[in-house]
């Protein structure tokens, strides 16, 4: 299957996933990850591993095959606070965690990057079960992260200043 089918695949998945919950007042279970995960690797020029090593989706070449891990959140109503972010699982193997924001079309419109130690850091110190346990809001993950892609403006160069030239 090339690109371009995949491409077109991903798309439909976006329209059946807001018509899905638009009929039915609740989110198409799974499928949010999975088109998060396709336009993380597209839009910031990543790799999609190729191993069955859990932990990460993806390498970034370019910055020396860094192993990313994909998350993904689907705001679907921007005044609800404390939205959450998966698990963060430390004894998994990747040095960098990317969140893609997606709207209500499933579109992307943000994608925040965080580093390990900074991750690591912050649930060390903090006094929270839920964030020690790698629970991380929406919130949160943007102080603690980098904004590294917006539908607006593409890939931000300072920090993935591996794509500018």
């Amino acid at each position: 299957m090339g690109l371009y089918a995949v491409d077109k695949l991903i798309g439909q998945a976006r329209q059946l996933a807001a018509e899905y919950r638009r009929a039915m007042g609740k989110p198409l279970p799974g499928i949010s990850s999975e088109i998060a995960e396709h336009d993380a690797i597209r839009l910031l020029n990543l790799t999609p591993k190729t191993d069955h090593v859990g932990g990460y989706d993806a390498i970034d070449p370019e910055r020396n095959n860094k192993r990313i891990q994909i998350k993904s959140r689907t705001i679907f109503d921007e005044s609800k606070s404390g939205q959450r972010i998966g698990q963060v699982k430390l004894d998994q193997p990747w040095d960098s965690v990317v969140l893609v924001l997606m709207d209500e079309d499933y579109e992307p419109y943000e994608i925040y990057e965080a580093e390990r130690d900074e991750i690591e850091a912050f649930m060390k110190k903090s006094s929270s079960s839920r964030a020690k346990r790698g629970a991380l809001s929406v919130a949160r993950f943007k102080i603690i992260g980098r904004l590294a892609w917006t539908q607006e403006d593409g890939l931000a160069p300072e920090v993935w200043d591996n794509q500018a030239e």
